[in-house]
C-alpha cells in the first residue's frame, strides 16, 4: 500500500526533489548508482531464474523410476 504523502505530491514537487538530489549527489554519483542498481536487478532475476531451473532439476530426479531391473518384468 502506498502511503498517503507520496500520491499527494505534484509533479513539481518530484521535481524539486530531484534537483535537490541532483545537486547534493552530483550527476557521476547518481550514474554510478543506477548502475549499481541495474546489475542488483541482473543479478537477482539470474538467481530467481537458476533457482527455478534447480527445482524443474530436483522434480525430474524425483520423479525418475527407481524400480529395480528384475522387479520391472514382475508388473
Amino acid at each position: 500500500m502506498t502511503p498517503m504523502f507520496v500520491t499527494n505530491i505534484p509533479p513539481v514537487g518530484w521535481l524539486l526533489i530531484a534537483v535537490v538530489v541532483l545537486v547534493l549527489f552530483g550527476r557521476g554519483k547518481i550514474s554510478s548508482l543506477m548502475g549499481e542498481v541495474g546489475k542488483g536487478i541482473t543479478s537477482f532475476k539470474k538467481g530467481v531464474k537458476e533457482g527455478a531451473e534447480e527445482l524443474e532439476q530436483a522434480e525430474a530426479e524425483a520423479a525418475r523410476d527407481i524400480t529395480p531391473e528384475e522387479d520391472k518384468d514382475k508388473a
